[in-house]
């Protein structure tokens, strides 16, 4: 196989412009008229290019391609007035209301652009500084006023960090075969695949509401924590649906089945199965202890005081608003590859999520107040083959779900 081209695209040019064509029309489901606003990072063009043009191609009318520079992020830490680092310019969070108010579509461009670029600043500074996360993207989703979906994009520097034992080019083209491979691009036909998929994930989540646990109960190696679930919690698989009935997946890959917890029923302690890359800080050996909904203790090897920060950030940021959970048939898990990318390290394991909870994630109107909410929402996987799942009735029953990654119901 030859190897990538010199703006460290893939192996093989045409595959970036299929990648793009997928994202476009089956991740976010570019409609005719709409204006799509594309979030990126330097080292991304190529595929933002090619994003662009297939969203042109299914008659967008104007497509807005936003970078966020990691390094002018890293002069900040360094440099700024302490009293200024989370301060967020309002056209941030207006860019997402304004796209949500036109029903327009949204596509974010995932992967370390450039890995390890705070790890030596203050963890204290660097957590304080939430960018480029904003809190109107939760609003907007919550609203559902948008198509959207988040893919990752291959960069050399991604590549080194997830495949250091080999050689620049050799980890780049490797990244993109996993991300091929990953994102189905290796079948006949990628979107037959992802429906079949999906299907299944459906299912899952049918069968899981239906059983209206009080309670999701992990134990694994490290872990014992009991997640309350609200009276009108209900599952979900990333097939979603705006107002206007586009119908969007918002992850690309995805392979959870997940739902919108009790914020004020998360207690014991949750070890993490993989790193977590948070704002271009990788929290390595993370362990959190919750008590009444709270987490009341976050231990880390490696970037803990960046996590206390952004968990200090609000009051619902050390609760939870999200429980999601991730069989071993998906295609992440498989490759036994930890990507350092929330978007890919998330669905290959079952994870947890610090902060925003999802209105959609519950049934009943009634329960939507009890939603948590924050400015920051952050996934952390705490699943593997060694943690087993269960769902604990009304009477306090445990029923099975996950074994040994496998679905029991």
């Amino acid at each position: 196989m030859t190897g990538p081209d010199a703006d460290g695209g893939p192996p093989d040019p045409e595959l970036v412009e299929r990648f793009a064509e997928l994202i476009v029309t089956f991740g976010a489901n570019v409609q005719p008229g709409q204006v799509v606003g594309v979030g990126a990072e330097p080292g991304k063009e190529q595929l933002a290019r090619a994003i662009a043009g297939a969203a042109y191609r299914a008659g967008a009318k104007f497509v807005d391609v936003s970078y966020f520079d990691l390094y002018v992020k890293r002069e900040r830490i360094l440099f700024a007035p302490e009293d200024t680092l989370e301060y967020v310019p309002p056209w941030y969070g207006r860019r997402v209301v304004e796209l949500g108010d036109l029903r327009g579509a949204r596509i974010g461009l995932t992967g370390a652009a450039a890995p390890g670029v705070l790890d030596d600043l203050d963890p204290v500074r660097a957590g304080r500084d939430q960018l480029p996360a904003v809190k109107e993207v939760a609003e907007v989703v919550n609203q559902q006023t948008t198509n959207w979906t988040a893919a990752p994009c291959p960069t050399p520097a991604w590549a080194a960090l997830v495949h250091p034992e080999l050689d620049p080019d050799a980890a780049l083209v490797r990244l993109w075969e996993q991300i091929a491979h990953v994102c189905r691009l290796d079948e006949a036909d990628p979107v037959a695949a992802w429906e079949q998929r999906m299907e299944t994930l459906l299912s899952a989540a049918e069968r899981l509401t239906e059983r209206r646990f009080d309670t999701i109960r992990f134990r694994g190696p490290g872990t014992d924590l009991r997640v309350g679930l609200l009276p009108g919690s209900r599952w979900l698989a990333a097939r979603f649906e705006t107002v206007d009935g586009i119908v969007h997946r918002p992850n690309l890959p995805s392979e959870e089945t997940f739902t919108t917890p009790d914020p004020e029923r998360v207690d014991g302690v949750v070890r993490a199965t993989k790193p977590l890359a948070l704002s271009g800080t990788i929290v390595r050996g993370l362990e959190v202890r919750f008590e009444g909904g709270r987490a009341v203790s976050i231990e880390a090897e490696t970037g803990a005081d960046t996590l206390r920060t952004t968990v200090a950030r609000d009051e619902g940021a050390a609760r939870l608003g999200e429980v999601a959970l991730v069989d071993r048939e998906g295609r992440i898990g498989p490759t036994g590859t930890i990507f350092y990318d929330t978007l890919l390290d998330e669905n290959a394991a079952s994870h947890i999520a610090l902060g925003q909870g999802y209105d959609m994630g519950v049934a009943d109107p009634e329960d939507q107040p009890r939603v948590n909410q924050s400015e920051i929402h952050v996934d952390f996987m705490i699943g593997s083959d060694e943690l087993a799942v269960s769902g604990v009735t009304g009477d306090g029953s445990e029923i099975p779900l996950l074994r040994g990654g496998s679905w029991q119901i």
